[in-house]
Formats: structure tokens, C-alpha cells, sequence
């Protein structure tokens, strides 16, 4: 994301941020947006590249916001509120930036010569349906535009709020390749509570994800992230892909818990505060980096995809529903000249 005409340069000296001088500033009162604010900006660019070093498995993304009211405490984009001299924890959870013209920019910058219709992953950096969405309403105009360029993308999610633009999404599925992702670490509910408060029940994303794959919209689930120590038992990992594998899911892929500058902080905090007993543990497992060692996450990975062949992912006829019985064949009756 380029957000750099958004920093400050040099002192501001008396003045406020950058993001403050040049945004409209929001509140809402209404219970779902108590004690939240909304940065209204125009950006520049909404479809990024992604940087060359970066391990994601695509080349462009689309965010129409930057923070999310998902409070996921693990979240790996809190460092880029710092950028726009706000904080990693609470102000990422409580002040977003929206792109109010968002849906704008996609359109012209798919309509550019340089553009090559490659893929475009959305809600990789923040979640693009998170409870903002519901208010702003960005997502359907970005839907749109892909769907008129005949652009193909992804949609990752931890909302519910995808189902709304389903109708876009088929229309959109008739042009060019169109996928979904629901991301669901685990389905212990006690751990949902606490470490991702602002989002739907791990159920209600499985029931999004049978939705769109109902609606013909191919669905799988991110196991993201299994948090070490606290979501990784066998039993826990059996428990959730036996329930991803119920909701109908055409692929699970888990990825471990990483930990970058930003979210680090922010997460031990929040461990210390919940389980101080795993500090240790932690500080043993990241304390020369943001990633666990390369055998846990293999070892993770290898109990997901063994259970998933366990239960059948990935063979997409074997959660279709049966087709409508033919009907029984009329009995045979005299033909009559009359």
C-alpha cells in the first residue's frame, strides 16, 4: 500500500498529523461504533503492488480501509498505523482510515494501458468487510469495477458481510476467475472472545464460507493464524478441520502465528494480561524473530493437511448437494387411434 503521501515531513511542529489536517474526522454514535473514529481520505493509488520481499503469493492488492475494528490481537498490519503517527494497539482497532473513493480509483486504474489484469487479493492487509463496510458501502463499487474490467481477484474475509454482494460476486464469477477465503484459526470459542473480539463466532464464518459455495462463489478457509500453545493440540486442530470440513470448505491451508514489529508488542501484552504462563514458551519460540521455527510451522501443517485428507477437503463433488432425484418414469398406456 502507498501511504507515504500520508506521513509527515520533517516536524509539524503546532499542528496536528498529517492524517488529522487532511482527513475528515467521523464519530458515530451508535453502539456498534461507540468510542470510534472514522478518517475519511482520498487516496491516490487502491490497487498496490506488493513489495518484491514480501511472502504473500500475489502481486497486487486492493484495502479500502486501514485499521480494522476486528481488534484481532495477532494482527500483522498494526505497524502501518504507526506510519500515519498513530499507534500499533488501540488506535488501529478504534481509528480507521476509509478510502472514500475507492471504488473510483479501481475503475481508473483498471481502465490505465499499463494495467495487465492480473490477479488482485482483497482484505490481504486489513479486512475489506470489516463492521466500517456496513456504514461506507466501498466494497460493492470495487466489486463492480472488477467485474467490467473482467478482472480476476480473491476476497479474504472474516465478515459476514460478503453475503450482501453475492449477487456481484456470480455476475463478476461469469467473467473471470472469482475465489473466497473465510479465515478461521480455530473454533474455540473462549479464544475467539479473547483474542479476535470484533469479529463473528468462528461457526458464522463457516456458514459463510457453505454460503458462497452454495452460490457457486469456490470457497476455502485459511487456518490463520494457529497460535502456539493455545490452538495448536491435536484435538484442537481435529476440531476445526472436521467443522471447516462440515461447512463444505474446498480447501483448508493453516498458517502459524507470526509475530512482526508492532503486532509483537501488542500481542505479548495481551498474553501477559490472559496467560502469563506461555511468556516463557514465547519468548523461546520468537525470540530471535517474527516467525516460529521452521519445523512447528511444518509440523502444523502437516497435521492440517492429513486431517484434511482425513475428511475429505478438497474433493469438491463430496460436498455438493445430491442433484434432484429424476422423476419416476409414467407407466405405459395404450396408444388410442381416437
Amino acid at each position: 500500500m502507498r501511504w507515504d503521501h500520508l506521513r509527515l515531513d520533517g516536524d509539524p511542529g503546532p499542528e496536528p498529523p498529517l492524517i488529522e489536517r487532511r482527513a475528515v474526522a467521523r464519530t458515530f454514535d451508535t453502539p456498534e461504533f461507540r468510542g470510534m473514529t472514522f478518517y475519511e481520505v482520498r487516496a491516490r493509488t487502491v490497487v498496490n503492488k506488493v513489495p518484491e520481499a514480501s511472502r504473500m503469493p500475489f502481486r497486487w492488492t486492493i484495502n479500502p480501509y486501514r485499521g480494522c475494528s476486528h481488534a484481532c490481537v495477532y494482527c500483522f498490519a498494526r505497524r502501518t498505523h504507526e506510519y500515519l503517527d498513530m499507534d500499533a494497539g488501540a488506535d488501529f482497532d478504534s481509528r480507521i482510515v476509509v478510502k472514500v473513493n475507492a471504488a473510483e480509483r479501481v475503475r481508473a486504474e483498471l481502465a490505465s494501458p499499463r494495467w495487465r489484469g492480473e490477479h488482485i487479493a482483497l482484505g490481504a492487509n486489513v479486512d475489506c468487510y470489516q463492521r466500517a463496510e456496513g456504514r461506507y458501502r466501498l466494497m460493492p463499487g470495487i466489486l463492480t469495477a472488477l467485474r467490467d474490467a473482467a478482472n480476476p481477484f480473491s476476497v479474504l474475509t472474516k465478515g459476514s458481510l460478503i453475503l450482501r454482494d453475492l449477487p456481484i460476486l456470480r455476475e463478476a464469477a461469469g467473467r473471470a476467475a472469482v475465489s473466497a477465503a473465510v479465515s478461521v484459526g480455530s473454533v474455540d470459542t473462549d479464544l475467539w472472545r479473547l483474542a479476535e473480539p470484533g469479529t463473528p463466532p468462528p461457526r458464522r464464518r463457516l456458514a459463510v464460507c457453505t454460503a458462497l459455495n452454495e452460490a457457486g462463489i469456490g470457497c476455502g478457509v485459511l487456518m490463520g493464524p494457529v497460535i502456539p500453545c493455545l490452538s495448536d493440540s491435536p484435538a484442537q486442530l481435529d476440531a476445526a478441520v472436521r467443522q471447516i470440513a462440515e461447512a463444505g470448505a474446498t480447501w483448508v491451508s493453516a498458517i502459524t502465528l507470526h509475530l512482526r514489529p508492532g503486532a509483537r508488542e501488542w500481542f505479548m501484552a495481551w498474553l501477559r494480561a490472559h496467560h502469563p504462563e506461555l511468556i516463557v514458551p514465547y519468548t523461546r519460540l520468537y525470540g530471535s524473530g517474527a516467525y516460529a521455527p521452521r519445523e512447528y510451522q511444518d509440523d502444523v501443517a502437516r497435521q492440517v493437511r492429513d486431517l484434511a485428507a482425513r475428511y475429505g477437503i478438497g474433493d469438491r463433488a463430496a460436498h455438493r448437494p445430491a442433484p434432484p432425484s429424476p422423476p419416476p418414469p409414467e407407466p405405459p398406456r395404450q396408444l388410442s387411434l381416437l
